[in-house]
């Protein structure tokens, strides 16, 4: 098997169909390739959907997306593991033009890129405008560079040498997956491939988008506490951060009228819920103590 493709899926009944659909579609040999899907403990009908698309379904107790992915890798026989999401949908030459960077570029891993799939409300379109889950502009950053787990790909022997997502993480297991993996695989390389699109279906509402980025900012506090020789957080930075936030609020309520307003609510939204998030993980001494 060359390739095995892991979606893990919590009540996700949805949107699985559309995502399963565009990965049975792909413009790749289908005795090379594998598709699981790892329903992690739904209560809605995302097995039924599932598997009666005629992939494979591993079913278990619901312990979080680090635990189902790794619980998919562990079961792929595939060279290759392609990671994407319940709530995305590849295009067709997605996996083909993954596989095929990685094996040309003798590299560990890859990410491509990600649009918004039907951005129609304020907040969606928001998240289109702010390249949320831009891999280029994550893979660029200095210190921790990493690419978003909804359209990724590594070797399934990188996976194991590091023993996987650590599933202690409420979010930004990814980044720390990303880390472990370079650092124990250099010089080789891993890249970007903008020619594997991938199409995600944003938070529609501003609700849904504030519980989304306040999970981001606990898992990035748990980051910072499984990091913290290579993380510093002061009362500098904590007022700087307090700053940003109060002065992008004070726009942040206006009705948009343009794109750079709404850019300026979301970013307020973003920022006040992400901050929040890291807050609650950095004053838990619970928290602290699993790291």
């Amino acid at each position: 098997m060359r390739v095995s493709v892991v979606v893990p899926a919590f009540n996700a009944s949805a949107t699985i169909a559309t995502c399963l659909k565009a990965l049975l579609a792909q413009r790749f040999s289908k005795p090379d390739y594998e598709i699981i899907v790892v329903d992690d403990g739904s209560t809605d009908d995302t097995f039924a959907v599932a598997s009666g698309l005629g992939v494979r379904v591993v079913r278990q107790p619901n312990a979080g997306a680090g635990a189902a992915r790794n619980a998919g890798w562990r079961a792929a026989s595939g060279v290759w593991v392609a990671f994407t999401d319940a709530d995305c949908a590849p295009a067709r030459s997605w996996l083909a033009t993954l596989v095929g960077t990685c094996e040309r570029r003798a590299a560990v891993g890859a990410a491509g890129k990600t649009l918004g799939l039907g951005s129609r409300s304020a907040a969606a379109k928001f998240c289109d405008l702010d390249g949320a889950l831009d891999a280029e502009r994550h893979l660029a950053h200095p210190q921790f560079p990493f690419a978003p787990s909804g359209n990724l790909i590594y070797l399934r022997s990188a996976l194991e040498r590091v023993g996987g997502f650590d599933e202690r993480y409420s979010s930004y297991e990814a980044c720390d997956l990303h880390q472990r993996i370079m650092r124990a695989h250099e010089p080789m390389p891993f890249c970007y491939e903008p020619g594997a699109l991938v199409l995600h279906r944003h938070r529609e509402g501003w609700k849904a988008f504030w519980r989304q980025q306040y999970s981001y900012g606990r898992g990035y506090g748990q980051f910072m506490f499984h990091h913290s020789s290579e993380c510093r957080w002061t009362l500098g930075h904590e007022l700087r951060a307090w700053g940003q936030i109060g002065t992008l609020g004070l726009g942040a309520w206006l009705p948009p009228r343009d794109d750079a307003a709404l850019h300026r609510r979301g970013l307020f939204v973003k920022k006040f819920a992400q901050h929040l998030g890291f807050l609650r993980t950095r004053l838990d001494a619970r928290e602290r103590a699993k790291w």
